[in-house]
């Protein structure tokens, strides 16, 4: 099976500075990418790309990102990078006793600085998940998506991950909030060869639901869970 690169999609009121947050936080550079900012990833780490948008935020998003951290001192650096570069804290009812620290990005976004030792991310990098809302059903269909093996399936709890390593993405199974509107992060992928309406078949066969095409000729499809996603011109 061929493998896929994964690029995270973030609709934001100021893309430039979104993406200049999550740069400072990552040590990415951000590239111009026709009108949207992207912080390229590699083989194992996701790449983000932030693209206008006036939508509203309507409660907790369906994924958010979990960085690593490799000592106390560099959590507690970490989170200090994260203010200062305009972020805040965000209490989701996390207990004292919890060693993660949970953030919110300048445009409300949650994310999650991870204590040292967590187990299940070692050697997966500075952005060690993009944690999900979501079945076993839709891991299991990234998982043929992708061409990424399940690295978790147990209690309708699922990850994927690819076989270079790196960033792992796991869905946390039921209950599911209720879908109010679009999703403000999406996933997308460039089509394998270039043949974007043959990636298209491949993931309506999968389970994909076709939605719409965009003037750029991006087609927009949604996942099991109704995730939207794209799937890029050749």
């Amino acid at each position: 099976m061929l493998l896929r690169t994964l690029t995270l999609t973030v609709d934001a009121h100021d893309p430039a500075r979104l993406a200049q947050f999550w740069a400072g936080m990552l040590g990415r550079e951000v590239v111009e990418d026709a009108g949207a900012a992207l912080l390229p990833g590699d083989d194992t780490q996701v790449s983000l790309q932030f693209v206008p948008s006036d939508a509203k935020k309507l409660g907790p998003n369906r994924i958010h990102l979990h960085l690593t951290s490799t000592s106390l001192a560099n959590q507690q650096h970490k989170v200090a990078t994260a203010l200062g570069l305009g972020g805040g804290h965000l209490d989701v009812g996390q207990r004292p006793e919890e060693g993660h620290i949970v953030l919110a990005d300048p445009e409300g976004n949650e994310f999650c600085v991870i204590e040292p030792g967590n187990s299940f991310l070692a050697g997966c990098g500075l952005l060690g998940e993009l944690a999900c809302d979501g079945t076993r059903e839709v891991g299991r269909f990234w998982s043929e998506a992708l061409g990424w093996p399940l690295v978790w399936d147990q209690d309708d709890e699922t990850a994927i991950q690819s076989p270079h390593g790196g960033t792992k993405v796991a869905w946390g199974g039921p209950p599911v909030a209720p879908k109010e509107a679009r999703n403000r992060q999406r996933f997308g992928l460039a089509p394998t060869g270039g043949d974007q309406d043959a990636e298209v078949d491949r993931l309506v066969s999968l389970g994909a639901t076709r939605l719409e095409i965009g003037a750029d000729g991006t087609v927009m499809l949604a996942d099991p869970d109704g995730n939207e996603f794209s799937v890029k011109s050749n």
